[in-house]
């Protein structure tokens, strides 16, 4: 049986198995803590830091969703130090992307007081032509977050087809095949799961994307 270990998370007390993320340690007693990059079938990347938290007698904030629970742990997913990152990490996000497909990035952007706005009006967007260059899905970089779950999904975590990837560095980092090439072209099989794991809509089902560009132009 796996041993348990007593820590604190925001003044409860907690028991939480031995090899557990403070995430899952928080989730089991109640206490949400907000993630973008994680999601329970892939491996944590850990690259967003919206799910930071402040553990006592640490320097740095730690990611919630790749960090171990220690016993007598006291951890505090709420505080000033914390929403302050969670806030700065939304706007940055706010003033690079289109964030109009992604509801819970937009409903922690009110949870959070995040004003985007405050970084001015002239600042540069990431900008791209949607792809649409197969019968499945659409890829509209312009709303992607660079949270990697689509390359895990189409790798070692889900299809170990490997038909994505990254390419660029520093702000002109995007998902991207290998040389850019259409889909078809790739090892891309088309099972969907990228799709299915998008968080921002930078990956949409072609036939929904079409029925929303004929909405908004009649």
């Amino acid at each position: 049986m796996n041993p348990t270990i007593s820590l604190t998370i925001d003044g409860q007390p907690v028991e939480a198995p031995a090899d557990a993320t403070v995430l899952e340690a928080a989730k089991a007693v109640g206490i949400t803590i907000p993630t973008l990059c994680h999601h329970p079938n892939l491996t944590p990347p850990a690259v967003c830091r919206l799910c930071v938290v402040e553990w006592e007698g640490r320097r740095t904030l730690q990611p919630a969703c790749a960090t171990q629970v220690a016993a007598d742990a006291v951890i505090h997913t709420r505080s000033e130090r914390v929403d302050l990152a969670r806030r700065t990490i939304l706007e940055m996000l706010a003033t690079t992307v289109d964030l109009s497909d992604a509801p819970e990035l937009r409903a922690m952007m009110a949870d959070y007081d995040a004003h985007p706005e405050r970084f001015g009006e002239d600042l540069t967007r990431r900008e791209h032509d949607p792809i649409i260059d197969n019968s499945f899905f659409v890829r509209d970089y312009d709303k992607c977050v660079l949270c990697w779950r689509c390359v895990e999904a189409c790798g070692t975590d889900m299809e170990h087809a490997f038909a994505l990837g990254f390419s660029g560095r520093g702000f002109e980092t995007s998902i991207a095949t290998f040389f850019e090439n259409p889909m078809p072209e790739t090892t891309c099989v088309f099972c969907g799961n990228c799709v299915g794991v998008c968080p921002t809509g930078a990956l949409k089902d072609r036939r929904v994307f079409e029925l929303e560009m004929a909405l908004a132009t009649s």
